[in-house]
């Protein structure tokens, strides 16, 4: 009853396909590459922040930063008041224990 009961692998079914043959390739000999001409640099677009696009990323990294803070906290809540619980079921079992 006790004992546990180990379970068995049970046997493939169907057609197993053998594996695929590898065959090795040969490696050939690294040519240097002539020295490619100097393209002209690409023109890239600046961004440009407007003062309302600057305040909106300062909102929304604000908004972030509250929100992780607050969900953190409200773990950091749970777990000292799981610690407490503990420790007074702790308390009251060993007063409990102490009076037998």
């Amino acid at each position: 009853m006790f004992r546990p009961k180990i379970p068995t692998m049970p046997q493939p079914t169907g057609l197993a396909t053998p594996p695929a043959a590898v065959e090795p390739t040969a490696l050939a000999p690294a040519v240097p590459a002539p020295p490619a001409s100097v393209a002209p640099a690409l023109s890239r677009q600046t961004v440009q922040l407007t003062p309302g696009t600057v305040l909106a990323l300062i909102g929304g990294g604000t908004a972030v930063v509250l929100v992780v803070g607050a969900v953190l906290v409200s773990m950091l809540l749970a777990v000292a008041v799981t610690a407490t619980s503990v420790a007074v079921c702790a308390v009251v079992a060993r007063s409990l224990l102490s009076h037998r």
